[in-house]
């Protein structure tokens, strides 16, 4: 039986866990976190992220072989492998604000390592990192006077929200990473040998520290790098007439593209993909490549013009002002299946109606109460609304910009019928019956598509 210590109990670090408990009944995990009132939720019957599926694990190993803690010291020091999965934003202040990495809770981490082990460690890379920051980490866990020896390990996590704990059961990799020197093939076997519990060994990929950490950056950019290029091509397609969904499906059946991340709409969001980016853009600056550092932060640019581009759409399609009107967003978390709000399309959309004066009724399965801690100040002009027949009534205008398929099941006939004439839909998705809601009555404005107006 070992000790594995998780530092950091947000989204990857609770969910990465829980599994592995699952799956390793006889190791015993423990999370620490230095916020008590996360951790609280963690052992409570609400916990603080929603994702398929994690509840049922939670509940069946919680206080068996999974604990929650905020002794960080104390359990530094019982374990022989720690992950550490603490935040790692963009920074927003000096050198590299706005695209580098803002590694300080990182370095804290690997600090109180130092200061607490009093035995031999395995550390693991789980945050998504620069590429070569394995190398800081080890010279800040080689500075101890105690004589600890420590290997250094980069396992990258590639779970995608809404899918994690499916994702974690049935990865397409496991990619660990580590020094090809007889402890350090030691400790990635120690790694491979916990996922190899319900993982097939042929999907569990070794390679050196540096192209681990590298991996995980590249890996999101060129995911993000298909929405952009779907996205631009939906305007493209408004403009001719064409149809975004149909050049999707005629290009996705091609096997050198595929059909994945095809599906055009607001934009990604959530708390990888832009941070992710940006890193890159700081690194490829950093060596000295502009040029590559100009191709990647142009797919930040196009996700952000897409989102500029719906709003200027809502504007000139409701005669060029929002100024008073109702707008029920429908939407707040970035993708369907999660309570995320961070770097989120569908608040983005909210700030900039709000900028024009709008007044926005916005709902939301389980994301309400995390838009209104992220819109901040401005959630005071904002109505938080579960049930989205309500926040409908009386509006001027439907924007749907979180994929949820509840949404496509609603009576669309009873949300026209509680609206102010002439009323407008805009699918920010491409998830509903645009020919259905014609009918019905409303003025259909989906992405990529030529709009379904009626002519007065």
């Amino acid at each position: 039986m070992s000790n594995i210590l998780c530092i950091g109990a947000g989204y990857v670090g609770g969910s990465t866990m829980a599994v592995i408990a699952q799956r390793c009944p006889q190791h015993r995990i423990t999370v620490v976190d230095v916020n008590a009132e996360r951790i609280a939720a963690w052992q409570s019957d609400r916990l603080p992220i929603y994702e398929p599926g994690l509840d049922e694990i939670v509940f069946s190993v919680r206080d068996r072989n999974l604990f929650f803690s905020t002794e960080v010291e104390r359990r530094i020091a019982e374990a022989e492998i720690i992950f550490v999965s603490v935040n790692t934003p963009t920074k927003t202040f000096g050198r590299g604000a706005g695209k580098a990495a803002d590694l300080q809770y990182w370095e804290k981490t690997a600090r109180q390592i130092v200061q607490y082990a009093d035995g031999p460690k395995i550390v693991v890379e789980k945050s998504t990192l620069p590429v070569r920051t394995a190398e800081a980490m080890e010279r800040i866990l080689s500075s101890g006077r105690r004589g600890v020896e420590f290997d250094v390990v980069s396992n990258p996590e590639f779970l995608a929200e809404g899918t994690a704990v499916a994702d974690m059961q049935n990865p397409d990799r496991v990619l660990i990473g580590g020094h090809d020197t007889p402890s350090g093939r030691r400790a990635v076997e120690t790694i491979a040998e916990i996922y190899a519990h319900w993982v097939p060994r042929e999907r569990i990929i070794t390679a050196n520290l540096w192209s681990a950490e590298l991996s995980k950056l590249v890996a999101n950019a060129f995911l993000a790098q298909r929405v952009s290029s779907i996205n631009a091509v939906s305007a493209l397609c408004e403009r001719t007439e064409a149809d975004v969904t149909e050049v999707a499906r005629a290009i996705g059946l091609d096997r050198r593209i595929g059909p994945e991340f095809l599906r055009a709409g607001i934009g990604f969001g959530g708390s990888c993909f832009k941070k992710d980016i940006l890193n890159m853009v700081y690194l490829c600056e950093h060596y000295g490549l502009p040029e590559v550092a100009g191709y990647w932060e142009q797919v930040v640019r196009m996700n952000e013009y897409q989102q500029f581009r719906f709003v200027a759409n809502m504007l000139s399609s409701m005669f060029n002002t929002v100024s008073g009107k109702r707008i029920a967003l429908f939407g707040a978390a970035f993708k369907a299946h999660t309570n995320d709000t961070r770097e989120s399309p569908a608040l983005a959309v909210c700030r900039a109606l709000l900028s024009e004066r709008a007044e926005i009724a916005i709902t939301d399965p389980h994301a309400l109460e995390n838009a209104r801690a992220d819109l901040g100040d401005e959630a005071a002009k904002v109505r938080f609304e579960p049930d989205p027949y309500a926040a409908a009534a009386g509006a001027h205008a439907v924007a749907l910009l979180t994929d949820w398929p509840q949404y496509a099941e609603l009576d669309y006939e009873a949300i026209f019928d509680r609206m102010v004439e002439p009323p407008f839909l805009f699918d920010g998705r491409n998830l509903l019956d645009h020919q259905r809601l014609f009918e019905i009555g409303f003025n259909v404005f989906p992405l990529g598509k030529p709009p379904l107006v009626h002519q007065p």
